[in-house]
């Protein structure tokens, strides 16, 4: 069975002693897959069944565990080796747009001087020596007039924007985010669904009610304003929970595998009383970097235009041929780039906006179902009074212990006879 990084993560920052419901609720994994996944990972790292005296089990593992792994299994060094490999690779590739955007702009602009330079030539040879630049043939445009911007005052704006606007991204790396974005803020939700849910069955002690899970669902729909809890059916699978009903016909959810737990913590209420979804950024960039993409972008596709004009049919570039002769060979591929350089972004954006909408309907649902709680129903007050008759909560501690796979078993029968004997020792010197 291969093994769940997930798992190996959770198992370290529980400092390496675990319960099934530990792993659970920290990863976010139902507990069949919890369980298996410890099974194989304590398989192969070495790790140590620690059994209480009623049968519960704690998995113990040693802190070099990810060497002892590294150490065996050549599959997992090749996939961190890959992982290195693909760190490089994928920087290659983000910083690549920016680095083409300014081989684009410099093929452009000057093949552009080639070109009106050739055109002046034969013209000087036509009209006896005389020379005439932008006039004429040619009218090259002031681009910083073009775009209406006064280039000082940029300047002395630039250098009094105030520390909020910077940003930790080369020019390389925020042409990659000005194009693309940054990713999905929410790629983990999922993962992070299930541990708020854990969480929250934890903080009640393994027993909860329907209305303090659904803030941390989804699509509930109809279901949720006629009483019905079809939507506990998931969450009673992931964390084998079991109902129970009260004299009122209410039911309450306890999961006895979440009850236990590895080492005795405060009751970790979660961040948020409602999962809360991450709204899309536009760019991590900084709104000077995003001018300048977008100034060269434009600066790209108006220089592509204007070289298109030049070079016409392409009798021109036949006749000069070297530089502006390959220019125009790729001159579709460069006009191509200016045009999406400007077209993603735009197109990004407004589907951002659509996407963001979603998600603030989607946190508005679950903060209303937040919000419930707080309403002083008396009906849920009710539930959540009888669902505490099933709160408990179990630390496994060494007294705890009757077998552990880290010492000789007849070395633990005699350690537990002497226990046995310092107890009742003890007691008979209090009689």
């Amino acid at each position: 069975m291969a093994l769940n990084p997930t798992i190996m993560q959770a198992v370290e920052k529980l400092d390496y002693r675990v319960t099934v419901g530990d792993i659970a609720t920290q990863a976010g994994l139902n507990i069949a897959e919890a369980s298996q996944g410890l099974l194989a990972l304590a398989t192969e790292a070495g790790g140590h069944l620690q059994v209480a005296d009623d049968g519960d089990i704690v998995y113990l593992f040693p802190k070099n565990f990810r060497q002892v792994l590294r150490n065996k299994n050549l599959r997992l060094q090749l996939q961190e080796w890959w992982q290195k490999i693909w760190g490089v690779l994928f920087y290659l590739i983000r910083i690549s747009f920016g680095i083409f955007l300014i081989v684009s702009i410099a093929l452009i602009y000057i093949t552009i001087i080639v070109v009106i330079s050739a055109a002046n030539s034969d013209r000087d040879n036509d009209d006896g020596g005389s020379f005439s630049f932008g006039t004429g043939f040619f009218y090259f445009p002031d681009l910083f007039w073009f775009f209406g911007t006064d280039y000082n005052q940029n300047q002395y704006q630039r250098r009094n924007k105030s520390s909020r606007d910077k940003s930790d991204l080369n020019f390389f790396e925020s042409v990659f985010s000005f194009l693309f974005g940054d990713g999905n803020p929410n790629a983990n939700l999922e993962e992070r669904r299930w541990r708020e849910i854990g969480t929250i069955i934890r903080s009640h002690k393994g027993a909860v009610v329907a209305e303090q899970i659904s803030p941390y669902l989804d699509d509930i729909g109809e279901t949720y304003q006629q009483d019905y809890e079809d939507y506990m059916l998931p969450v009673l699978s992931r964390f084998n929970g079991q109902p129970q009903v009260s004299p009122q016909g209410e039911i309450v959810y306890y999961f006895p595998e979440l009850q236990v737990t590895a080492t005795k913590k405060s009751n970790s209420r979660s961040k948020s009383n409602y999962l809360q979804e991450f709204l899309w950024r536009f760019s991590k960039a900084s709104s000077g970097q995003i001018m300048l993409s977008v100034g060269l972008g434009a600066a790209n596709l108006i220089g592509a235009l204007i070289l298109g004009n030049l070079l016409g049919d392409g009798t021109l570039a036949q006749e000069i041929g070297g530089l502006v002769g390959f220019v125009q060979g790729i001159y579709w591929l460069l006009l191509a780039y200016g045009i999406g350089f400007l077209g993603v972004p735009l197109i990004r954006y407004f589907w951002i906006q659509w996407r963001n909408g979603k998600i603030e309907q989607r946190n508005s649902q679950r903060q209303a179902r937040a919000n419930l709680l707080n309403s002083g129903n008396e009906a849920l007050q009710e539930k959540i009074t009888f669902s505490r008759q099933f709160a408990q909560e179990k630390a496994i501690a060494q007294e705890d212990l009757v077998y552990t796979t880290e010492t000789d078993l007849f070395d633990q029968e005699i350690e537990n006879s002497a226990k046995l004997d310092a107890e009742w020792q003890k007691r008979l010197n209090q009689s």
